[in-house]
């Protein structure tokens, strides 16, 4: 799929200087959100480019890639699992940290989340440096399962992400 075929999408998110600090440009995805023909788009266009993978489960990092990650798995038909922040699940649970600008940060999985071998895509709404996504995708692993990939609406192409994704399957709608 060329770029050029989302850059519909790119006129449903709104950039926002300064927020959350100054020097920063927020991509704001709730435009996108907002219109249900956009939403619809982004998820059909998502399903396009995993829809022969063989995926067998999402694993949706909080909290806004379970946006797009539950109804991704409801249109690939298959199961949904959330990546959240330390002590917001409610079972045994597995753990993995990773560097933050300024100290560190953990994502948790329920230990019975994922069969071992399934075939596991992680998604999330956006790539910027990359750190919690690479933490997803090791917690996928030590829990026994295949990455098979990582799926992105936007991916801030400046920040290096992808390198550190360090996976051959890394999709973006919409680069900046």
């Amino acid at each position: 799929m060329s770029a050029n075929m989302n850059d519909d999408l790119r006129l449903h998110i709104r950039d926002v200087p300064g927020f959350p600090k100054p020097g920063i440009l927020f991509r704001d995805l709730t435009p996108l959100l907002e219109r249900p023909e956009v939403f619809k788009q982004a998820i059909d266009r998502l399903k396009a480019l995993h829809a022969g993978d063989g995926i067998q489960k999402i694993a949706a990092i909080e909290s806004r890639g379970f946006l797009f990650g539950a109804p991704l798995a409801y249109a690939l038909g298959v199961g949904v699992c959330l990546l959240r922040k330390p002590g917001k699940l409610p079972r045994k649970s597995a753990r993995e940290s990773y560097a933050l600008e300024y100290g560190q940060d953990s994502l948790e999985l329920h230990e019975d989340a994922l069969a071992p071998g399934e075939n596991v895509l992680v998604v999330d709404d956006l790539l910027a440096t990359g750190g919690t996504a690479a933490a997803a995708g090791r917690l996928v692993q030590k829990l026994g399962a295949r990455l098979a990939g990582y799926s992105f609406v936007v991916e801030l192409s400046d920040l290096g992400g992808r390198a550190k994704l360090n996976h051959d399957r890394v999709h973006a709608l919409v680069r900046y």
